[in-house]
């Protein structure tokens, strides 16, 4: 095995042997899906999350020190019920303050027989939309201004499936590089500029 990708771990779970394994093992990826949901602690705590934005961004810190070259993305929740339009800013400047390499952005939709589902102030659609909108914005600039990072540098990349005249893989931290090669090439690990 010369990659291993540790994924979506809830940060309970992060503790210092785990950092310092994936510091140590240079198998393991550093690109870290940390699951965040939402950058503030009262909406946190209503969506029955067992950490504060404090806590979440002390582990942030920590891994940051202890993991280097870490990358981090995450998930965020917009328009859970009971979210203000001072949460969501809240949730926004969190987000700036941690630069996550990518977010992935889902609007809260309620489930059967849920908790969240039975509370009021349910967040309108549009307001939902706007939200999610303003944070995959914010996203994409994140995610250019890091990969114009690796502009003329050399990655290694798992190869993965032919994408026309290309073929088409992922870095140890999750960056998708399109390369001129053929069929040979897959599942092998190709040096790119």
């Amino acid at each position: 095995i010369e990659r291993i990708r540790f994924v979506s771990p809830h940060p309970k779970d992060f503790t210092d042997d785990v950092i310092k394994a994936i510091a140590d093992c240079d198998k393991v990826c550093k690109l870290v899906h940390l699951p965040l949901q939402s950058g503030n602690t009262k909406v946190l705590k209503e969506m029955n999350r067992k950490y504060t934005k404090e806590q979440y961004l002390n582990l942030v810190e920590k891994m940051k020190a202890g993991i280097p070259n870490l990358t981090l993305s995450t998930d965020i929740i917009v328009g859970f019920p009971n979210e203000t339009d001072e949460d969501f800013e809240k949730t926004y400047e969190f987000l700036k303050e941690i630069k996550f390499y990518k977010m992935h952005v889902f609007k809260y939709s309620p489930r059967k027989g849920t908790v969240a589902a039975k509370m009021k102030n349910q967040i309108p659609a549009e307001v939902k939309d706007a939200r999610s909108k303003r944070l995959l914005k914010w996203s994409n600039e994140n995610e250019s201004n890091y990969l114009d990072e690796y502009i003329g540098k050399q990655v290694r990349v798992l190869m993965e499936e032919k994408d026309g005249d290309y073929i088409k893989g992922h870095t140890g931290n999750y960056i998708v590089v399109k390369a001129v090669g053929d069929k040979s090439d897959l599942e092998n690990f190709v040096d790119v500029i």
